[in-house]
């Protein structure tokens, strides 16, 4: 972890104490349930963890940006014209969500940047949303006097993803980076785009991830074919139900009445979607009243959704949440897309340290690596720092 003060050193060092920069920070996030609901216009519910980019900037009164990655130890300077984008790919986040602003009538000048983060990568915390949060908000305060409200930023957020990266993504990790609360997780709306936080402050259990370090191929091509069942059991359901538009619409007893017009896979898909948007639901009850063993189930039931209907888990996962399963461990499920990646673990502080090391020893000794071990903590969202 680079602390604001080697943050501050190194641009220092590459740019001299220019007395007007300042430092912001951008946080991760996780999702503690709602998976594989939002292309199916179901709910989200993620919250901002203490993990994150955290970036020194200042203007530069040019028109060229002169940025440095210090994890990776790279330099990038890049114009800010539409013919301008960088060669370097975390430099097209910096680019990307500057060309947003411009698009949205922001005069956004050239600066000088040093940026370094602590979020994980490929552990499916959202360290690009947390880039682009981090800028969003930065050349927000610089160029527009943070004129622009708090959700545009995060769709700024998502469409350099789009139009600069090449990724098709929603808008939780931007939403969730940006609109993070300290003690609070938020459920989104992923069709009204409508959100509503709610409590979590789980005295006596601790979030834990434990990342099993491998993504298997599958993801992107096994994510389009999921896409595809979802939408195909609604084109059949609407003939009975015109009213339904998304699965976020259907009951179990409607994909009932078309499961011997569909295929299994997508009968399974769609049951899995229809039981999540459920427990998302449960678990806002749940949260309210404080339940958080309730809160432990459902997570245990999404992991077996996404395992056994969606089948979107691996055996790396599977084997994490049973180790959980077996040290008493509150709830435990796959977190992201699948095929690898993280288990998210509510667990009671009491039984942290054994869960860990019994997880670290059985998965080394079935897979020949350790799991990676990162305990979190629902904090704030971007934010200017000093």
């Amino acid at each position: 972890m680079n602390s604001v003060q080697e943050i501050k050193k190194c641009f220092e060092e590459k740019f001299g104490a220019t007395p007007e920069y300042s430092v912001y920070f951008a946080p991760g996030r996780i999702n503690i349930i709602g998976e594989h609901t939002d292309y199916n216009d179901g709910f989200v519910f993620p919250g901002a963890v203490d993990k994150g980019i955290t970036a020194a900037i200042c203007p530069n009164g040019t028109d060229q940006v002169n940025a440095y990655a210090i994890d990776l130890k790279e330099s990038s300077s890049f114009g800010l014209g539409k013919d301008d984008l960088p060669k370097e790919g975390w430099a097209k986040y910096l680019y990307g969500v500057a060309q947003e602003l411009i698009k949205r009538g922001v005069e956004v000048k050239g600066f000088d940047t040093v940026f370094a983060g602590d979020v994980p990568l490929g552990a499916g915390m959202s360290s690009s949303a947390a880039i682009e949060s981090c800028y969003a908000t930065a050349l927000n305060d610089f160029f527009a006097d943070g004129k622009i409200e708090k959700f545009e930023l995060a769709i700024v957020g998502q469409k350099t993803e789009h139009n600069y990266v090449g990724v098709n993504c929603g808008i939780m990790d931007q939403f969730a980076s940006i609109h993070g609360k300290a003690g609070n997780i938020m459920r989104l709306d992923c069709r009204s785009l409508e959100y509503e936080y709610f409590p979590f402050d789980p005295k006596g259990y601790r979030l834990v991830l434990l990342d099993s370090v491998v993504k298997h191929e599958l993801a992107s091509s096994a994510y389009n074919d999921r896409r595809k069942s979802c939408e195909n059991v609604v084109a059949h359901i609407q003939k009975n139900h015109p009213e339904v538009k998304a699965l976020r619409d259907a009951t179990l007893a409607m994909l009932q009445e078309v499961k011997s017009e569909v295929s299994q896979e997508d009968y399974l898909c769609a049951e899995y979607v229809i039981e999540e948007i459920q427990r998302v639901m449960d678990v806002s009850d749940a949260l309210k009243r404080g339940d958080y063993e309730l809160v432990g189930q459902k997570m245990y039931e999404t992991h077996h959704g996404m395992s056994k209907l969606y089948k979107v888990s691996c055996e790396e996962l599977d084997v994490l949440n049973d180790i959980a399963r077996d040290n008493g461990v509150t709830g435990s499920r796959v977190m992201g897309g699948g095929f690898g990646g993280c288990t998210i673990n509510l667990v009671k502080e009491e039984l942290h340290d054994s869960f860990v090391e019994d997880a670290v020893k059985r998965f080394t000794e079935k897979f020949g690596h350790a799991p990676k071990v990162y305990d979190v903590v629902i904090s704030d969202g971007a934010r200017r720092l000093q």
